[in-house]
């Protein structure tokens, strides 16, 4: 992945040891009594008499949340060198099918995992129980999903959400921008979006077309956000949308657009996917580890790692923290999980 890291945090190191070594003697953390706000910076002592974890931990699914998982498994190893953690990005609903077959210990998404049953597919929830395989939704952070078109593009500065479906609904006829509004060139559009394995399709599909998976098919795919990155950059015409953090790590070879669903033209920031002004593009991001495989201490460890330090990560890869609350509820869902 192209996303670039800024310094860590002094400690994290460190923290991984705490965290690991509380997990393996007690089988589960509480926060203390005197909690820091998420976003302090971790532990940077731990006691000598604390040992490190080992074994292997599976991680995959979204490409979104790939690069806030990635960052934690790096660290993670650091402090624990006889641990590995294998991190892969083949989208949410992909990774979903590997983790409801036992394949993974847990797996990244960029929507909820997918409940309702319909009559000629189960749910993936549905696929999980009877494969035995209990899910454990940890919101991590927020995102804001981002429209992007090339720097040379100088008509598209927002864009409605009615006039998103229009391009990207099922059975649309745009081919190019003046399709769209009458005054903007009549230049070819060359489209780039997530392909539908994908949590970032699910939910703008959603959001904007009004219905899980409906969208026009002719249009450039990849799993691999880099890939979009790059499709966009490289075509005048281009439209394409992924996560923030993406469009954010290449400003200079990408121009925003802002969306107005009724209220009036925002940009995406940090500022205004947090407060949900930038909606309906907004949403939340998950891991869902397995009960299964947090019975394993290395595995507890992890993710017990990951929710105490996420914030951290969170703020260096480009994505929006999650409010304190939310973050505290991640905390007491991994717990209760943990200790059954």
């Amino acid at each position: 992945m192209s996303i670039t890291r800024s310094s860590r945090v002094a400690g994290l190191a460190l923290a991984a040891i705490v965290v690991a070594a509380a997990c393996s003697s007690s089988g589960a953390t509480t926060a203390p009594a005197s909690q820091a706000p998420a976003s302090a910076a971790p532990a940077t002592e731990a006691p000598a008499s604390q040992a490190p974890v080992t074994g292997d931990i599976v991680i995959d699914g979204s490409s979104t949340v790939y690069p806030i998982t990635e960052a934690v498994a790096e660290e993670f190893q650091k402090a624990n060198p006889g641990a590995k953690v294998s991190v892969a990005f083949s989208g949410t609903g992909g990774g979903f099918k590997k983790f409801c077959a036992g394949e993974t210990d847990a797996n990244d998404a960029s929507r909820p995992i997918k409940t309702e049953d319909k009559p000629d597919a189960k749910s993936e929830a549905t696929t999980c129980k009877e494969n035995g395989v209990d899910p454990v939704e940890l919101q991590v952070a927020y995102d804001g999903l981002t429209v992007v078109v090339n720097p040379q593009n100088t008509w598209a500065t927002c864009m409605t959400t009615d006039e998103l479906k229009k391009v990207w609904d099922q059975g649309s006829t745009v081919t190019k921008w003046s399709d769209i509004r009458a005054d903007w060139p009549a230049e070819s559009i060359k489209l780039f979006g997530p392909g539908a394995d994908s949590g970032t399709f699910d939910y703008f599909t959603e959001v904007i077309n009004g219905e899980v998976d409906r969208s026009r098919s002719d249009f450039t795919q990849s799993e691999d956000d880099n890939a979009l990155v790059q499709g966009v950059a490289g075509e005048k015409g281009a439209l394409g949308y992924f996560g923030f953090a993406y469009y954010e790590e290449n400003t200079d070879k990408l121009k925003v657009v802002q969306i107005d669903s009724g209220a009036g033209c925002v940009e995406p920031t940090r500022e205004t996917i947090a407060s949900n002004t930038y909606t309906p593009l907004s949403r939340p991001l998950f891991v869902y580890p397995s009960m299964q495989s947090l019975a394993r201490p290395e595995v507890a460890a992890f993710f017990q790692y990951y929710l105490d330090n996420v914030n951290t990560f969170v703020d260096e890869v480009g994505y929006v923290t999650a409010p304190a609350d939310i973050l505290q509820k991640s905390k007491d869902t991994l717990a209760a999980a943990i200790a059954k």
